[in-house]
């Protein structure tokens, strides 16, 4: 099944980090339950759940959304590079390999969430589909030029790509374009269209779960991809982005 109904686990159990670990391997997927509705116990739910394979956390980001639209399906990567103090500091990194995202307050109705297991996406894609992903270098961030702290060098890369130690990525977000003059330019615009067209069909499909004030949802950002509904009222989440020992 390409959907993703994650397993809850309580973060005081003694076997928490174990059975998160185990269900984090199998589906892509874990909700992290019982933890303090802080960021600091975002940043607990990510040594419970990667320990000793933390690297790199990036800043956390909180993000409150009145009567918000959908958020449709994406797996989290950002090139930002500011600088402190005459320091270059990175806030987000294309190679993010996880994502913690923590529900801070609930909305009056809608806003849950979905997960897709991109890997089964791409496993049953049709060919000239997976063709593109896995054969095609897109400027990952091109869509967003001019914004500050993007660098100016594109990121080339394709949706589908392996890390040295032979681990899968597979991409999805709104800011890939084609390379500058790439003669294949138009028919790549048509793909990606086509990979927009293909996610959203698949995103009314997946199953819907809620996640409780307090609630971490961790998931491996270079296999699965995430998304919520529409929702009325405020809602408000903050999410930690990091890289582990096995990050690109």
């Amino acid at each position: 099944m390409t959907g993703v109904v994650p397993a809850r686990v309580d973060a005081a159990a003694d076997d928490a980090a174990d059975k998160a670990r185990h269900a984090l391997a199998e589906d892509g997927a874990v909700v992290l339950t019982g933890l303090p509705v802080t960021a600091d116990g975002l940043v607990l739910a990510a040594a419970t759940v990667h320990g000793a394979d933390l690297r790199e956390l990036f800043p956390v980001r909180e993000r409150a959304s009145r009567d918000g639209g959908a958020v449709h399906l994406h797996a989290d990567s950002f090139d930002q590079v500011v600088d402190v103090g005459g320091v270059p500091v990175r806030r987000r990194d294309p190679d993010e390999d996880a994502v913690l995202v923590q529900c801070v307050r609930g909305p009056a109705s809608g806003g849950e969430s979905f997960v897709a297991d991109a890997y089964r996406f791409v496993e049953d894609a049709d060919p000239e589909l997976v063709a593109f992903l896995t054969g095609d270098d897109v400027d990952l961030y091109g869509a967003w030029t001019g914004l500050r702290g993007l660098p100016a060098i594109p990121r080339v890369a394709r949706h589908v790509e392996y890390t040295r130690t032979g681990r899968r990525i597979v991409r999805r977000g709104e800011g890939a374009v084609p390379l500058h003059r790439d003669p294949a330019a138009d028919r790549i615009t048509a793909m990606l269209a086509r990979f927009t067209e293909a996610t959203l069909a698949l995103e009314a499909t997946l199953p819907r779960f809620a996640l409780a004030e307090g609630d971490v949802l961790v998931l491996d950002n270079y296999r699965c991809w995430h998304g919520r509904d529409a929702h009325t009222g405020e809602r408000v989440v903050r999410i930690l982005t990091l890289r582990t020992a096995a990050a690109r």
